[in-house]
């Protein structure tokens, strides 16, 4: 399943079954090396929280797992942002820019690899986001990020979504090495990437972004 370059779809993060967070990208490419994907500033998005309103992490928790949820609508709230998605990869590596549009840093999410589906009105991919993240400097340190958050969700097996913690550790130091070493996509690739003029913003959220996620 190949998508066509500007077609938006939606990228979506799935949690035991449920749908955690849902962006809406354009398709910058898809091709054998991955899928690149352009999400605009402002873009309309949605992401789990609970009855009260709160986002995962915003409790702990303990409270999240016997919390009930709802989807909330917003917007994306950060500057534009490019996500690349390499094929069959457990990661996806996202470009941060500053308000001007600069670019600040990459940044590594881990995840289990992508599962894509297509109802034709609209399309998608699906991934689980493993939580425990990687943010690279443009000179190339780096640092892990979210990690508390990994450990603390690990101590309960039975809910979390993450069931081998050696495995994302393990991934997350592979791209390591790559980005120390300078190799795509570390490379300076797409660091000064700009969108065709014709890329507007949606308005809102695609009608079917709720759909029953595929993983």
């Amino acid at each position: 399943m190949t998508f066509e370059p500007g077609r938006l779809i939606v990228h979506r993060n799935v949690r035991r079954g449920r749908i955690g967070w849902v962006r809406p990208a354009r398709v910058v490419s898809d091709d054998e090396r991955g899928l690149l994907l352009w999400v605009a500033e402002g873009s309309p998005v949605a992401s789990e929280v609970t009855a009260a309103g709160l986002g995962m992490r915003a409790v702990p928790f303990t409270e999240w797992i016997t919390a009930s949820y709802r989807l909330a609508q917003g917007r994306w709230s950060g500057p534009p942002l490019l996500k690349f998605l390499p094929a069959g990869a457990a990661h996806s590596v996202w470009w941060f820019r500053d308000a001007q549009g600069r670019f600040t840093g990459w940044y590594v999410n881990l995840e289990e690899p992508g599962v894509r589906w297509d109802d034709g009105e609209l399309a998608g991919v699906d991934i689980v986001d493993q939580d425990l993240d990687v943010c690279v400097r443009p000179d190339r340190s780096w640092e892990w990020k979210d990690e508390g958050e990994f450990v603390e969700r690990l101590a309960f097996p039975e809910h979390y979504w993450v069931p081998d913690e050696a495995a994302v550790r393990a991934e997350g130091k592979r791209v390591i090495a790559i980005a120390e070493a300078g190799e795509f996509p570390f490379d300076g690739t797409w660091c000064d990437f700009t969108p065709p003029a014709e890329w507007t913003t949606p308005e809102r959220l695609p009608e079917g972004w709720d759909r029953t996620p595929v993983r």
